[in-house]
């Protein structure tokens, strides 16, 4: 059947995902077939009535064998659009900031295409229109000069708005959220940003005990919205639960964070797992990911918990006299800067740093230290809940690598086999250096077992937890850098080119000796 153009351009949008797990959600099939609906003349929809009935394969090979072909450019080719590429990031990847010229995170708009979202998103599916000049507001200075739009068309605003770091901003139309076109994150405003949050967490160091003195006497305090601050502090502090911001009705998903959480989101158990005074959480939190645990809590948080639940509904408020905003205001007096995320920041950089002096040896190998240090940073992870699904290649790449180490057990044995028959021959003074040889070469293959057998230790512990947001957005990068210099692991292991370039300002500061 031959489309309109609208409906041929979102039907492309999913048979380009066809082969990807979204496709097979129902939530995901339900939003694209309805807006898919919408962007279709009358015609088409009194012929398309169920997405079921569509075949969508030859518009899937389509885009594979153009990817195909793209992947088999001779590389003359491959280097024209490598150099014109540069030539755009030249163009429009740099602005003048305060008269230094400074690097531009993304200065692409999204393309058209369907919304993924993380978790279990309920718009999943939907249309992501095209963003047109009119729908984008330039920020510049009063005297520099305004880029061109577009032939035609013209920006929405041009503004010189000096409060703000965003050069351009939009609202896209599936949640209403504004985009940003920002700095790049090695950019010198973004380090200084970064240098400040991280200062501002240490400065949480020195008052933290007199905090979590005051949270705890406010268990047994005579008012009730005291009483649930205290607890709801509580889990910001042990558990790195986010605070919790109001959202506008139907604007997101059902996600809830710790001011916000419902009498169905927590159950109470006397007793669990050999463990006394349980509370159990589930919950959709930020980016709808599932936030699940049993943890053990102080008598005094349990005996609260059941007060703040008597006589509710499931759909009622656990902390019924609390607000974001009132929580919010409690930090800040408590001390100046601090926020939940603040909470998070310190707590997940302190973990850093107290799991990695538990874990690290000096004697260990490099590959050793990896493994500690990686285990160091999913500890922080699994405090702040950053999951992921296992990786569709998982199993795939997991066989390899099992196939690897089978094949590098067989090179052992054999070159074992070797220096011993070896030593069994009564070599002579002049054979030493050809025993030396099997020796040195048996040393080395058992040094490449070890690396394999770390490295896959280290894929199977870290298949369902992601390590890069905590790394980049949580973790005092000071800490890493001091633990690779007191250690001797080259700091390219831990941050690739891109992160040693956002955390350029630690680099400079942070010496072997750093504590956060």
């Amino acid at each position: 059947m031959k489309l309109s153009l609208a409906a041929e351009e979102v039907a492309t949008f999913y048979g380009k995902m066809l082969e990807h797990e979204y496709t097979t959600k129902e939530v995901f099939r339900h939003n694209f077939f309805r807006d898919w609906r919408k962007e279709m003349t009358a015609a088409e929809r009194k012929v398309i009535k169920r997405l079921s009935k569509c075949d969508f394969t030859e518009i899937h090979r389509h885009f594979a064998d153009r990817a195909a072909a793209r992947r088999a450019l001779p590389r003359e080719e491959k280097q024209r659009l490598k150099e014109e590429a540069e030539k755009l990031q030249q163009e429009f990847g740099y602005c003048i900031l305060d008269g230094h010229r400074e690097k531009i995170g993304n200065f692409k708009t999204e393309p058209p295409g369907l919304f993924r979202g993380r978790g279990d998103h309920p718009k999943m599916g939907m249309l992501k229109r095209r963003v047109l000049p009119e729908d984008v507001t330039i920020n510049c200075g009063r005297d520099s000069k305004v880029p061109e739009p577009p032939a035609g068309h013209q920006w929405k605003e041009v503004r010189s708005d000096r409060t703000v770091t965003w050069l351009a901003a939009w609202t896209e139309n599936v949640q209403n959220a504004t985009k940003y076109v920002m700095l790049n994150p090695s950019s010198k405003l973004k380090g200084e940003r970064d240098w400040e949050k991280y200062e501002v967490a240490r400065r949480l160091k020195g008052v933290v005990d007199e905090i979590r003195s005051r949270y705890r006497a406010d268990w047994k305090s005579r008012e009730m919205k005291a009483r649930q601050r205290a607890v709801a502090l509580y889990f910001i502090d042990k558990l790195a639960l986010r605070a919790g911001n109001e959202k506008e009705e139907g604007e997101s998903a059902d996600t809830v964070g710790c001011c916000s959480l419902r009498v169905e989101h927590v159950q109470l158990h006397p007793e669990a797992d050999g463990c006394p005074y349980v509370v159990e959480f589930d919950f959709l939190g930020k980016d709808s990911i599932r936030y699940y645990n049993k943890v053990p809590v102080e008598k005094p948080v349990y005996r609260n918990l059941q007060l703040f639940l008597e006589n509710k509904d499931p759909g009622e408020e656990l902390f019924d006299r609390l607000t974001t905003a009132s929580l919010n205001k409690h930090l800040q007096d408590l001390m100046d800067g601090l926020t939940a995320k603040v909470f998070r920041t310190y707590n997940a950089s302190i973990t850093l740093q107290g799991q990695l002096r538990a874990l690290t040896r000096a004697e260990d190998s490099i590959a050793a230290k990896l493994l500690s240090y990686n285990r160091a940073n999913r500890a922080v992870a699994v405090l702040c809940n950053h999951q992921r699904a296992p990786p569709k290649t998982f199993e795939k790449s997991m066989q390899a690598l099992r196939s690897k180490i089978e094949a590098k057990k067989q090179q052992v044995a054999e070159a074992k086999a070797e220096l011993e028959k070896a030593r069994a021959g009564h070599a002579s003074r002049e054979d030493g250096s050809f025993l030396e040889k099997r020796r040195r070469r048996l040393e080395k293959l058992e040094e490449q077992l070890v690396r394999l057998g770390t490295q896959a230790t280290d894929k199977e512990e870290g298949k369902q937890v992601a390590l890069g947001t905590s790394k980049l957005n949580y973790l005092d990068p000071r800490i890493s850098i001091a633990w690779c210099r007191r250690f001797g692991v080259p700091v390219e292991k831990i941050y690739n080119k891109t992160q040693r370039e956002k955390f350029a300002w630690a680099l400079d500061m942070a010496g072997e000796d750093f504590e956060f």
